[in-house]
This record gives C-alpha cells, structure tokens and sequence, in this order.
C-alpha cells in the first residue's frame, strides 16, 4: 500500500459493543467508515422512535463519540452522552438522542442528520445507517415462541433459558448505498464485537449487506465477545459465534479471521458479579472454530476497569495488521488530523 493511501475499514456493529474497534482506529491514519444497525426500540432511543417516527439514533451517538477527538471536542464529547436524570418528559433521554432527532426533523433525513452531527463533533471517519428504512428485529425461540423487539429478545421477560432459533426483520428492509457502496471498496470489513443476536447479526438481515459482503475483495473479520450473554448466547463457545456469522452472511463466503480473547483470570469479584448475571467467559474451541473459519487471532484483549471490554489499543493493532500493507502506518493523536 502506498506510504500516502489510507486503508478503507468498514466497521459493522451497534454502537455499544463496536466503540472500543472505534476508538482504537481512531487513532491511526484510516479511512473508517462504521456501519450501524437501526433496530434498536429500548431506553432514548427507543422512545424517540415511537415518538418521532424516526430511525433510532442511539447506536449512531455512540459511534459518533467514538470518533470524536478527546483534544478538540471534549466538552461536546461529554455532551452527547450527557443524559437527563430528571424532568418530565426529559428524563432518561441522552442529548446526542435528541440532537440527532431534531436534526433529522430540520433536514428530513436520519442519514445527513448523523452526518451534521459528525461536523459537529469533527470526527475522524464516517457513521452510516445500515438501512433508512424502519423495521422491528424478530426471533424465534426454539421452543417455538416468537419475540419482536430488541429490547424484549434482549432482555426477555418470559421464556428464559431457551436458545434463539433465527433472527429476522419485521418488514424486510433495503441496504443503504452508502453502506454498501462502502463495503465494495474496503481494504478490511469488521464485524463485532457485540450482542450476536441484537448488535452484530441484524446488520446481516439488511438485504444487500450479505451479498456486499460475499462479493467484497477486501479480508472479513469477525472479533468475537469476551463473555457470553443470558438469553442469548448461553453456553456459546468461540466457534458458536464464528459459526452463526457465517449462516448469516450466506452463500459459500465465510469469514477469514476470527479475533479472540486469550483468557486471563478475572479478578474474583468482578468474576463473581458475572456469574450472577449468568455471563461467562466465552471457552475457546479451536479445533471446531477452525472448521469455520481459516485463521484465528488470539491474543489477551481485555482492558483494564471493572468491567470485561475490549482494549482498544491492543484490538485496533491486530485490526491493522490485518490489512494488507498498512501494519506499519503510524498512529496520529485521537481526532488530529495525520501530518
């Protein structure tokens, strides 16, 4: 790659579990583009799209501030995650939400209003809604009981302890060209980490987000979670997750890299507070992850805090590596621009 090309990463994902990939590529001279799942019903966002009628805008705020530069923006970082704890009709609500709201309101579009905010907050890529339409994420347990919503499958308020069977969108929506007109060019495609089921996945249910995804040129990587989750990935070990990304981006393509975390102890009390949400350290497969996928990439991830994430630096590196020719461009300060 030549020394003045920025590699083109598209990053895909809901905001919560792909800000850590953000924030460390972030810091190095690319060209990101992160990709967002609009399927989200729960909290702020949740309310202003029954409110509004709008796309929900929490999964791009996040991704938005992911981007934004610690130097140049810290107070509007801070801003944008800012949310009210009290105030009737306020309450609960993140102000990122609402900006991103009326801004869709005054310009009429979901889509030029994230970018407006991305101006705002001068960030270092771009944020794209995977579909501009409005659908509902579906599941069906294998029991045989259906729940709609994200919020309901995420958090479920009846039948617990029964796996997911599929997932689905309720109506079936369009890809953006913008999203897809991104993955055709990409130098690496990034899927997760996140929620399997209510994050990463439903980005795969967009009709046209498969098949760009198949016909892309570029390495598609899929960073596997730390620790599993309750209702959704009970028991799940690493070739779990890499084999229900594979079903779903279909046809013969599957992944070729699978990033997982090599275990470090957990310290007893944050082990403890895990165990009793009934998470666990995602076991680590490796004969059966390699019947998924060709190459696997294990290296200690987790960072430093009281609770499992990913770091970013030391994910963002690896990522890097990945492209081919770019493992020796080097970083610029978060939200500088490269000199």
């Amino acid at each position: 790659m030549p020394e003045e090309a920025r590699p083109r990463i598209v990053v895909l994902g809901g905001g919560t579990g792909i800000f850590a990939v953000l924030r460390g590529l972030g810091t190095y001279n690319a060209d990101i583009t992160a990709i967002v799942s609009m399927s989200d019903n729960g909290g702020s966002s949740g309310r202003l799209r029954d409110e509004f009628g709008y796309l929900p805008p929490g999964d791009a705020r996040s991704c938005l501030v992911a981007l934004a530069g610690d130097d140049e923006a810290p107070l509007l970082r801070e801003l944008f995650e800012y949310q009210f704890d009290r105030g009737q009709g306020l309450n609960g609500h993140k102000f990122g939400d609402l900006l991103i709201t009326a801004l869709t309101d005054i310009l009429g579009s979901a889509h030029r209003a994230i970018e407006e905010a991305g101006r705002l907050l001068d960030i270092r890529g771009t944020v794209v809604p995977v579909t501009i339409e409005s659908t509902t994420l579906c599941a069906n347990l294998e029991n045989g009981h259906r729940i709609c919503g994200e919020t309901d499958i995420d958090i479920r308020k009846s039948h617990h302890g029964v796996p997911i069977a599929d997932v689905f969108l309720e109506p079936s929506v369009a890809a953006n060209p913008d999203a897809v007109a991104a993955i055709e060019v990409a130098d690496l495609i990034v899927l997760g980490p996140g929620d399997l089921y209510t994050s990463v996945i439903p980005n795969l249910l967009v009709d046209g987000i498969p098949e760009a995804i198949r016909d892309a040129a570029a390495r598609c990587v899929y960073v596997c979670n730390i620790m599993t989750k309750r209702g959704e990935t009970d028991g799940f070990a690493a070739s779990d997750f890499i084999r229900q990304i594979n079903r779903y981006i279909g046809g013969a393509r599957t992944l070729d890299v699978a990033v997982l975390n090599y275990h470090e102890s957990l310290p007893s009390q944050l082990y403890d507070r895990y165990k009793a949400e009934r998470s666990e350290p995602v076991s680590m497969d490796l004969a059966r992850c390699y019947e998924n996928v060709p190459q696997l990439v294990i290296r200690p991830l987790t960072a430093a805090g009281g609770f499992v994430r990913h770091d970013p630096s030391r994910l963002a590196e690896i990522l890097m590596s990945l492209v081919p020719g770019a493992s020796q461009l080097r970083t610029v300060g978060h939200g500088a621009a490269a000199s």
